[in-house]
């Protein structure tokens, strides 16, 4: 049996690198570690799937607010549980660096998890947000999100992006519980 491991994004170049693509970023690291090659997912499932013994990591390629259907196709067709699931977002809320992982709860805003809790009809599966900061409170929320890091933010970027693969690797070997007890601990961004 496999765990389901789906980081959010937009698909496009032109996306590659922004604050609301760092659930790609992750996966991509994933795959990198675990010697996997992307694929396309079974057809009519709009995604890109790496798959390894225990795993399949998955790159939704419909725009965020539309992912929940490329997840369920996914779940579906390769039969993996809801507990076996884990969706990894972008959150503006939290600071960067900081990880929040939760066993179930509401989208908070965020257009990827209200699309897979409405496509899934439940809220009931992990998450993992990834702080990336909120900036300039002036400045627009979706051009926020749109942006690339900062290159001040680079190194506390790639270390985010390093824990939160950790973070993943350990929901796949023990479950969720190690990781909300190990990662959601404020002192351990730092």
């Amino acid at each position: 049996m496999s765990r389901l491991v789906v980081g959010l994004g937009n698909p496009g170049r032109q996306y590659a690198g922004t604050r609301h693509n760092v659930g790609f970023d992750v996966v991509d690291l994933l795959a990198t570690r675990l010697n996997a090659t992307w694929e396309a997912a079974p057809r009519g499932i709009e995604a890109l799937m790496a798959r390894s013994a225990d795993v399949i990591l998955v790159k939704p390629l419909t725009f965020m607010n539309l992912s929940g259907s490329a997840v369920v196709g996914l779940m579906q067709f390769y039969k993996v549980p809801l507990e076996d699931l884990l969706v990894i977002v972008d959150d503006v809320n939290l600071e960067l660096g900081r990880l929040r992982t939760r066993l179930s709860g509401s989208a908070g805003g965020h257009n990827g998890l209200k699309s897979i809790i409405g496509s899934l009809g439940t809220e009931e599966f992990a998450r993992m947000r990834v702080g990336v900061g909120r900036g300039d409170a002036r400045r627009d929320l979706a051009d926020h999100v749109l942006s690339k890091f900062d290159s001040a933010e680079g190194v506390d970027v790639e270390a985010t992006i390093g824990r939160t693969a950790d973070a993943a690797q350990l929901f796949v070997a023990e479950g969720i519980g190690p990781v909300m007890n190990r990662y959601n601990r404020k002192e351990d961004a730092e």
